[in-house]
Order: structure tokens, then sequence, then C-alpha cells
């Protein structure tokens, strides 16, 4: 008789996809998956411990959880992921209501744990997808070795290690004919692939044999600016399953705070970057992410930022506030910023990206564009999707009406206005079919 098993995966994607795997371990163990936490049996909580929040998010869905073994049927709550590799010990002492803890490089033992037979070999490639059927993270590599003052990610993690060349491309040749039609690559440096593996970037290459497939997309996510040479840009305008979309964390642009951050680029050097990838791709659609208040940030660091914001009109960026991680360098900074003024900050820099996706929007209205429709909004009583320009969960959406939409089918769409965030269209109905 099959148990019933409720997952809750919290963070990034590349924990989704540590997730997707530990469900493709206990698959075999007679589990019944389910979103009904009051009728689980066993509930696995896999966390993220970046920064405060998550961590605090993660706390309180342990607790919220953990309160289904009084008033649901759970017996079992087992905690996974980034949270207990860094703070096992804490967290054995402070969550006696958990049963066990497994940290990053431990997911192959969450069937021995809750008392099923161990896989007989780990396989990364192993997963039971948890996105919408017609998209799928592909984790390139694990670890991390950029060293970023404020990150804890190395420590947790441990080192940069890529997946093998084959492996990758066997996996995505697996998912394509399961009926995925948008591969995106991840890792926590994407543009680094392969240089441990041959010295050199492989990245190129990979993409290259992820373009045989029969993949409709191909999307990259968390590309370190300086690693961007001319061989992606070049597959970036010539490759067409190569979506015109790269996300690169860029954390900030005055010269000064990025150097205590001890990342590589500079102001003059992210502004030279955009302008090659804007001038080799016309429609390329840039994401990055922006740190704001990390210690010593001048009120005129933070208007370079903003200038920079702009100058380059910048509008898909995911902005977060400065939190001191015990043991990482930036920690022990001085000229730490007030959280009322990180947040002013926040508030300030969130306006002008906003009013950069308002100017973006207004231009995008009376264009066509191609979407992968993915799930009807019934409030709105609107199907929406996504274009190549837009990641899934992070970025906007195109909200648009139709005689009748299939869910992970490509249709053009005729924008007529905008909503907030998002786009709204309509759907171009082919040649004699009344409207």
């Amino acid at each position: 008789m099959s148990k019933k098993l409720a997952v809750l995966s919290l963070g990034c994607d590349k924990n989704r996809v540590d997730t997707e795997n530990m469900l493709y371990y206990l698959s075999g163990n007679g589990y019944e998956v389910t979103d009904d936490y009051g009728d689980a049996e066993v509930a696995v909580v896999n966390t993220c411990a970046f920064i405060a929040s998550a961590r605090e998010e993660a706390i309180d869905a342990i607790l919220s959880l953990a309160a289904y073994k009084k008033t649901g049927r759970l017996q079992k709550l087992v905690v996974t992921g980034c949270l207990p590799q860094r703070y096992r010990a804490e967290l054995i002492q402070g969550l006696p209501e958990v049963d066990a803890f497994l940290g990053t490089d431990e997911y192959e033992r969450i069937t021995a744990v809750l008392g099923g037979d161990a896989p007989a070999a780990k396989n990364p490639a192993g997963r039971v997808l948890t996105t919408l059927p017609h998209y799928a993270y592909l984790k390139i590599a694990e670890g991390c070795d950029n060293h970023c003052t404020f990150c804890a990610i190395p420590s947790i993690r441990g080192r940069y290690r890529s997946r093998g060349l084959k492996s990758l491309l066997a996996e995505a040749d697996g998912l394509v004919k399961k009926g995925v039609k948008e591969l995106i690559l991840v890792a926590q440096d994407v543009t680094r692939y392969g240089e441990d593996l041959t010295g050199g970037a492989m990245l190129p290459t990979l993409i290259d044999g992820l373009s045989q497939s029969d993949v409709s997309w191909i999307r990259l996510m968390y590309c370190y600016p300086e690693r961007i040479g001319d061989a992606l840009i070049e597959r970036l305008a010539d490759n067409a399953k190569l979506c015109k979309y790269i996300d690169i964390p860029m954390q900030h642009a005055d010269d000064a705070v990025l150097k205590r951050m001890n990342r590589k680029s500079t102001n003059a050097s992210l502004s030279a970057l955009i302008g090659r990838l804007r001038s080799a791709v016309a429609d390329i659609e840039l994401r990055t992410t922006f740190m704001v208040g990390f210690p010593g940030e001048t009120e005129a660091a933070f208007e370079t930022l903003c200038r920079f914001v702009a100058d380059h009109e910048l509008s898909n960026a995911g902005i977060f506030c400065f939190s001191p991680e015990a043991g990482t360098p930036a920690a022990k900074l001085p000229d730490r910023i007030g959280r009322a003024v990180q947040e002013e900050r926040l508030e300030r820099l969130g306006a002008l990206i906003y009013q950069n996706v308002q100017n973006k929007n207004k231009r995008m209205v009376g264009k066509t564009v191609t979407v992968l429709y993915e799930d009807i909004d019934y409030e709105r009583k609107l199907f929406k999707g996504r274009t190549q320009h837009n990641a899934p969960e992070v970025d906007r959406l195109v909200y648009f009406s139709g005689r009748f939409a299939d869910a992970g089918t490509f249709y053009p769409v005729r924008i007529t206005g905008t909503d907030g965030y998002d786009l709204v269209g309509k759907l171009v109905e082919p040649p004699g079919v009344n409207k």
C-alpha cells in the first residue's frame, strides 16, 4: 500500500532539480505524491539558506508542516538541503519535531531515511519533474568557485564541479522525448561550465550539442559577466534555438562596491558588455540581480547604480538587501548600512526598474510575439504564457484572449496593451476563423 508524500521545495530552481532527484529516488518505493499536507504521511522540506529571509521562510515552513503531526496524518518529517548542510547541529537541537536531516550531498539517502530501498546507483539524470510538462531545468554543475564576499554558497555547496557533457546531453534528450520544449540551463555559474573538466570554456560546446535535439528553446541563467565571451555572444546571435535572453547577476554598478564584493567587473566593463550584447543581438532581453545596502555603499555609490539602471533601461531585475552571512568576509566589513536606509534604497531602485518596465511594455503594443502558452487565469478569463524573453516564475507574462489554446504550444499573439508588469494581447487567429 502506497504512502502519501508531500514535498516542499524552497529557494532557487537549482534546489528544485535536487527535489526532483529525490522524488526519483523515492518513485520506486511506493510513495504517492500529494499536495494536501493534511493527508500526507511523510513530508520532505528542501531548504534554502542563502540569506536570512530564506532561512526564516524555511523554519516557518518546517514548523507549519510539523503541526500536521498533531492535526493530520503526518508520521515522518525530513528536512534536506542547504539549511541542514550549514546548521545541522543547531537544527537537531532546536527542531526535535524533525525526524531526519540531509545535507546537499546526501539526497540519494532519502529512501533509506524513509525506510525504503536505496537506488542501485546515484543517477543525476533521474528526475520526477515538478514543473509544467513543457519546460525543465537542466542543472549543469554543482558548487561555486567565485567567492563573492557576501555569499556562503561555496561553503555550503563546495567547489565548482561540472557534470559530464555526455551525461547532460543524454538527460536533455530524455527530457525532450518526454515533451519538454524549453531547457533552462542552471548552475551557480553557468558560464564556468567545463573549466574544471578541460581547462577551457565548454558552454558553447554544450549549447551546440543541446541544439541537435528537438528542443525548441534553450535558456541561459546565472551567466557571470566576465566569462561571457565572443563564442557565447555569437551563439546568442545565430542559434535559433537559443533564447534571445541571458541572465547576468551584476550585483552592483559602483566600482568600489563591486571591489568589496570581490566581483571582477567594473561599471565600464558591465556597460561595454551590455553594448556588445545589444549590438550583436538587437532584441536580446537582459535579466540581472542587484544588491543594495552593501557595507560602505554611500549615497553616491547608490546613485551610480541608479544611473546605470536608467541609462541601460534594465527592466528584468531581482533586487534584495544585503544580509550579513556568518562566516563570509562581508559579515565583518565596517560601515554597515541601517535597515531603514536599505529598504528605502530598495524601494527607490524598484520604482526605477518598474518605470523601465512600463516604458518597454508600451513599446511592445502593436507588435506580434510568439508565446508559449502555459495556463489559464480564470479571474481574468485569459490565457497566459511567456515569450522567449521571459523565464518562468521570475519574469513578465503575456495574458491573451482567443478561441482555444493548448498548453505547451506556441502561438502568435498581438500585443494590445499592458497590465502592470505584464503584457495583454489577442491570439492571431488563422485566416478564415471567426474572431
